[in-house]
């Protein structure tokens, strides 16, 4: 993280202020920082507003606020705390086509690289206390990756879809899961392979990204596009003719897949 220390800044009432904080990762790992807002009054003074005893102040859990508080138990000043939450992200890589005919079911191995993995005993990972919160908007499936000991990586992963739309018409189609997992310690690479099932019922061509993202910290985005082409033709129907203007009549029956 780059601070900006930015000292005697005016405020009238009711305007606003940018506070930059800048973001540049060295690592793929979680970073913390904590931005800190003190304000006073111009004039010196110190506001009239008294804290009684046993009252508690700042009830949004979005922001933290303490009061600094003068002898005679005015306000002497407020302190806003901002906690920061970095994670890195990979740059995005390369599409990974899944191509299917429609009415068929194909199975493909897709190999995915996480660059810039903090292995284990390299760098201590993050306790309990400073770990990354995962809340439901993160990928919801884990595996973990482990060299054999105590240390290990642990790894969540999700298809993610571009809109509900499209969640719709894949979801059902579209199946994911981990078969094998390897990492070079010297390189720093992960290798995850999925399976990934592709059974279209109909032409279509959708676009998901798979997110991987590494408790340790590190948010890596794969991108699929699947592909469903034209089916095979069910059947040919041959009409012959009876003669010249008299019609002619042939029958088949069709099967709903669905009610």
């Amino acid at each position: 993280y780059h601070m900006f220390h930015l000292a005697g800044i005016r405020l009238a009432p009711k305007e606003k202020v940018d506070v930059p904080v800048l973001f540049i990762p060295a690592e793929m790992k979680i970073y913390k920082a904590v931005v800190i807002i003190h304000i006073r009054r111009e004039d010196g003074e110190n506001w009239p507003y008294k804290v009684a005893a046993g009252s508690k102040t700042g009830s949004n859990t979005d922001l933290k606020r303490n009061l600094i508080v003068a002898e005679n138990g005015e306000t002497q000043g407020i302190i806003w705390l901002y906690p920061i939450n970095g994670t890195p992200e990979a740059p995005q890589q390369k599409s990974v086509t899944i191509r299917c005919q429609a009415r068929q079911r194909v199975e493909q191995r897709v190999e995915l690289l996480l660059i810039g993995v903090i292995m284990p005993g390299a760098t201590a990972l993050p306790d309990a206390e400073n770990s990354a919160e995962v809340d439901t908007d993160e990928p919801s499936n884990t595996t973990e990756v482990t060299d054999g000991s105590s240390a290990t990586l642990e790894f969540l992963y999700e298809l993610q879809y571009q809109s509900d739309e499209i969640r719709s018409q894949l979801e059902s189609l579209v199946g994911m899961a981990l078969v094998e997992k390897e990492w070079d310690t010297e390189s720093r690479i992960v290798t995850l392979i999925f399976n990934v099932v592709f059974a279209p019922n109909k032409p279509m061509r959708n676009e998901a990204t798979i997110i991987i993202q590494c408790t340790a910290g590190g948010l890596w985005k794969f991108p699929l596009v699947f592909i469903a082409t034209e089916p095979e033709v069910d059947d040919v129907i041959n009409i012959e003719a009876i003669g010249l203007n008299k019609e002619s009549i042939v029958g088949f029956k069709l099967t709903s897949q669905t009610e």
